[in-house]
């Protein structure tokens, strides 16, 4: 099926128009019926969203996850009742009870739409702005997953061609992370991507003369984006046909992705509230309620009013959706039988599985060897490239920093672009100086399915992606965050480069492991577990931040239990150690040499090297015990950042060598020696713990 504009006239009927009027008293009564919420975005927005899922998009509401469907992303998540009004009419599962049940306990319809919750919601959003960098991120998979599967395609012609959608409001465009990726989208030309902006004005604080006064539309036209604006009727209401006609015109620029001014008035038509900044975030009333559904022409007295004509209507999208649908399936299956060597790559990444033997390919690194956890990451990935080639990704302009250019030769970038490896299926990814689209942009590719990401930046940068990567952990996304230069080792950079309070920080998000890797062969086990826990067998998936040093470290014998969290790395010259050690990353090798020396003293004592706290939280209780037996109360942990993570592990008779300040400018071993992260200073706080064990 193509997915080039049709010619087809524009249809709209009186049925139409009754069911954009019903989702705005539908918006307005699931508001007043719970007493919070966004009603007045919700009003002004029906007869564009109804535009999108009833003349415009390709899905099948009978089949929401169908590969060949287009995705709509809410960015003004807020406004979620657009969303899911139009989810209730074109037949994706909602019905009316759900509606009645807005912003209530264990309902479908959250108070912002939430990814795996709601049928028909493709990414949660709701922090604005997330949802334009989501739908940059799923522009940018879209033609990835093109050029796995069906590259020599004509435009338009292949099966795996398709359209993202987004509708952003005033917030949304006014918050950073949409600046980076709008930037982004352009510079990479992703023609398959409409962004429709709600241009109405209004913000909490009211007339968003406020705070706002440049010119977007010519911002984004200095993006290189395609640009258009529609004009609202007459009466203010917005233009259902001309906003058809702009999406239209929009698909047939192939080379830009496109914007759509269109000039709202919030709230649009209740006869009072509109234009206001109450109706953004408050209940319109009971009098205002009544009083717009008698602009509307329904009876005020009826809440949730629904004709059987209109939702008749509205679901014909069902039989629509099915016939596009099989439409696709004889594109696909034509498809298949032309290309039976791709189809089986497709069958094997849609299962979510690996290529068969991807893990004999995993280097594995001479012992003793100091080698750098981020140079050990690098050449996992180039071994890694060239067998599953649905792994993908890049860097926030420090690929040489963070190595994580798994293709020097083959650069994510358009057609026209001057540099040599331009490709615009290329394997390694540029995001540019724009850390937090970065992140959301890689949570869109997850969303969008059939590639495995990952994206790089300095650990102390994490907090520029921090509200991304909470996203990514509450969507349980399959994404890796390539953290480097992960503590003050990294040396003369200083403190505003150096993290120190960021593990810690990052391990109290819910759903984000963090991996912080002792050696080369830690770190190759690591990217070994991380991405079979991508896998469909293993259920529900889960964000990793790899943490990976840049100074040089101690090559240990690789072992296979690096991928429960923690283990045994060096035992204790008696069955029952006296003391355990236990360590993370740059300082497990502190940790190994003040052992020689405890143990020379005749103390028996265990280094446990715990590269991943949530995986070993994950084992079963006898594991944990045997590794930490519950007996052994002296105990020294031993990190290069702020202790908290340490606390509950070395019980009250224990001790945690750690930073608890910000560091400084100098060489790094001269700031581990400055800072305590010595041998030495392990072995005394291992003689008071010992001490305080014993009282």
């Amino acid at each position: 099926m193509s997915t080039k504009p049709t010619t087809t006239d524009f249809e709209w009927t009186d049925v139409d128009q009754r069911a954009v009027d019903t989702a705005r008293v539908l918006a307005a009564d699931a508001v007043q019926k719970v007493g919070n919420g966004h009603p007045g975005t919700a009003m002004s927005l029906a007869p564009a969203a109804y535009t999108l899922f009833q003349k415009v998009m390709r899905h099948d509401p009978a089949d929401a996850d169908w590969v060949g469907r287009d995705r709509f992303v809410l960015s003004a998540g807020h406004s979620s009742l657009t969303l899911y009004i139009q989810l209730y009419l074109a037949g994706f599962g909602l019905e009316l009870d759900d509606l009645k049940a807005f912003r209530t306990w264990g309902s479908q319809t959250p108070g912002h739409p939430e990814y795996g919750h709601t049928t028909g919601v493709e990414t949660t959003t709701g922090p604005l702005g997330q949802g334009v960098a989501n739908a940059v991120g799923m522009a940018m998979a879209a033609r990835y997953e093109r050029g796995l599967f069906d590259p020599e395609a004509a435009a338009g012609e292949s099966p795996f061609d398709h359209y993202i959608y987004a509708i952003a409001g005033d917030g949304c465009l006014q918050e950073g992370i949409s600046a980076e990726a709008s930037s982004m989208a352009g510079h990479q030309q992703l023609g398959n991507l409409v962004l429709l902006w709600d241009d109405n004005h209004i913000s909490i604080e009211g007339d968003t003369e406020t705070a706002v006064s440049e010119d977007t539309c010519k911002r984004y036209e200095a993006y290189g984006w395609h640009v258009q604006r529609v004009a609202p009727k007459a009466d203010g209401d917005l233009d259902h046909e001309a906003i058809y006609h702009a999406i239209e015109a929009a698909k047939a620029v192939t080379d830009k992705p496109s914007f759509i001014a269109m000039r709202s008035i919030i709230a649009w038509p209740a006869p009072n509230a509109q234009n206001t900044e109450a109706a953004h975030g408050s209940a319109l009333g009971d009098d205002e309620v009544a009083a717009t559904k008698r602009v509307l022409g329904f009876d005020p007295e009826k809440s949730f009013d629904v004709s059987d004509e209109v939702i008749g209507h509205t679901r014909g999208a069902l039989e629509r959706g099915a016939q596009a649908k099989a439409e696709w399936d004889k594109q696909f299956a034509e498809w298949r039988s032309a290309n039976p060597e791709r189809a089986a790559e497709f069958d094997r990444i849609n299962a979510g599985e690996l290529p068969a033997g991807w893990e004999e390919k995993l280097p594995v690194f001479e012992t003793g060897k100091g080698v750098a956890t981020r140079a050990a990451s690098g050449k996992v990935l180039q071994a890694l490239g060239g067998v599953i080639p649905e792994l993908w990704g890049g860097s926030a302009d420090l690929a040489g920093s963070n190595n994580t250019t798994i293709d020097k030769t083959s650069s994510f970038l358009p057609k026209g672009n001057p540099l040599p490896e331009a490709d615009p299926y290329g394997r390694t990814i540029h995001f540019g100086i724009r850390e937090h689209s970065m992140a959301a942009e890689m949570n869109g590719i997850a969303l969008h399915g059939h590639t495995r990401i990952y994206g790089g930046t300095f650990l102390v940068f994490s907090d520029y992606m921090r509200n991304a990567v909470r996203l990514s952990a509450l969507m349980s996304l399959p994404v890796t965050y390539v953290w480097t230069h992960d503590s003050v080792g990294l040396g003369e950079d200083g403190p505003t480069h150096q993290p120190v309070e960021h593990l810690a920080s990052l391990r109290a998000i819910p759903g984000l492991n963090v991996v912080r890797p002792a050696d080369a062969n830690e770190t190759a086990i690591a990217w070994r577990e991380i991405l079979r826990r991508g896998k469909k067998e293993y259920g529900v998936s889960h964000p990793h931040g790899l943490s990976l040093t840049r100074q040089g470290v101690p090559t240990y014998d690789a072992n296979e239990d690096t991928a429960k969290g923690g283990y045994v790395l060096a035992e204790a010259s008696k069955a029952t150690p006296d003391l355990i050690l236990i360590a993370t990353g740059s300082e497990v090798h502190l940790a190994v040499e003040a052992r020689e020396q405890l143990e020379s003293e005749g103390i028996a004592t265990r280094v446990v090297s715990m590269p991943c706290v949530e995986w070993f939280d994950g084992q079963e209780q006898g594991y944990r015990d045997s590794v930490l037996p519950p007996a052994v109360k002296a105990r020294v942990a031993v990190e290069a950042g702020i202790g908290l993570t340490w606390h509950r592990f070395v019980g009250d008779a224990g001790r945690i060598v750690s930073l608890e300040h910000f560091g400084a400018s100098a060489d790094g071993k001269v700031l581990f020696k400055e800072f305590g992260f010595t041998a030495e200073n392990v072995v005394a706080k291992a003689k008071e713990s010992l001490a305080a064990a014993q009282r």
